[in-house]
C-alpha cells in the first residue's frame, strides 16, 4: 500500500503515508486553498440559500496562469483567440460558475487537509507510516484536489501537455525547478492510483 492508493472493500481508498508525504502534501494543499482565496459568498448566504445560487461572480478570466487553469473558459478552444460571441458566452458562463467552482474545490482542498491533520505516522505499522483511509467522496475529493495541484504546478513549470513533463523529469539535479517536477510527477502517481480503485471491482 505504500506510496500508491489501493482500493477498499465496499468502496474508497486506503494509502500509507509518511511523515514527509503528509507534511508535502499538507503544504501543497494549503498553497492551493490560498491561491483558490476565501470564500468571498454573501454574508446572509446561510439565511437565504438562493442568495449564494443567484450571486454572481467574475466575468474575466484570472490573470494568474495557474488560476487561469483552474478555472478555464468554457467557451473556445484553449490558448487561442476567442471571436468576441465566445468571448461574451464564455464571460456570462463564468459570471454564474465560477463562485460554485471555487467553492468546490475549496470544499475539496480543506477536506484533504482534514483528513491529513488526522493522520500520525507514530501511530502506523511500525512506527513509520499512517494509513489513510477514504471513503468513496473523501476518494472524490482527493482526486478533485490532486488534479488541482498537478494543473497549478503544470502552470508554474508551464507545462502544456504530459509530453513535457517526462523531458522535465531529466533536468539535472542542482536545476531549481527540480523539486517542483518530482512534486508533480509524484503526484500524477497518486493520482493514477486512486483512479484505478474508482473502477468496477
Amino acid at each position: 500500500m505504500s506510496g500508491h492508493f489501493e482500493p477498499l472493500a465496499g468502496g474508497g481508498a486506503a494509502i500509507a503515508l509518511d511523515e514527509i508525504e503528509i507534511s508535502i502534501l499538507r503544504n501543497l494543499t494549503v498553497q492551493l486553498l490560498e491561491l483558490i482565496g476565501p470564500d468571498d459568498g454573501p454574508a446572509d448566504a446561510e439565511e437565504d440559500p438562493l442568495a449564494r445560487l443567484f450571486a454572481e461572480g467574475p466575468s474575466e478570466p484570472p490573470a494568474d496562469p495557474a488560476l487561469a487553469r483552474l478555472f478555464p473558459d468554457a467557451y473556445g478552444t484553449p490558448g487561442a483567440e476567442q471571436d468576441e460571441q465566445a468571448r461574451a458566452y464564455a464571460a456570462e458562463f463564468r459570471r454564474y460558475t465560477e463562485n460554485d467552482l471555487r467553492a468546490r474545490k475549496r470544499d475539496d482542498g480543506l477536506a484533504v487537509v482534514r483528513s491529513l491533520d488526522g493522520l500520525s505516522p507514530a501511530d502506523g505499522p511500525g512506527g513509520g507510516a499512517a494509513v489513510l483511509r477514504l471513503s468513496p467522496e473523501g476518494s472524490r475529493q482527493w482526486l478533485g484536489t490532486l488534479n488541482d495541484l498537478r494543473l497549478t504546478i503544470a502552470a508554474r513549470l508551464e507545462i502544456a501537455d504530459e509530453d513535457e513533463g517526462d523531458a522535465l523529469f531529466r533536468l539535472p539535479d542542482d536545476d531549481p525547478r527540480k523539486p517542483m517536477v518530482m512534486a508533480y510527477l509524484w503526484l500524477g502517481g497518486l493520482q493514477e492510483t486512486l483512479i484505478e480503485t474508482l473502477g468496477p471491482r
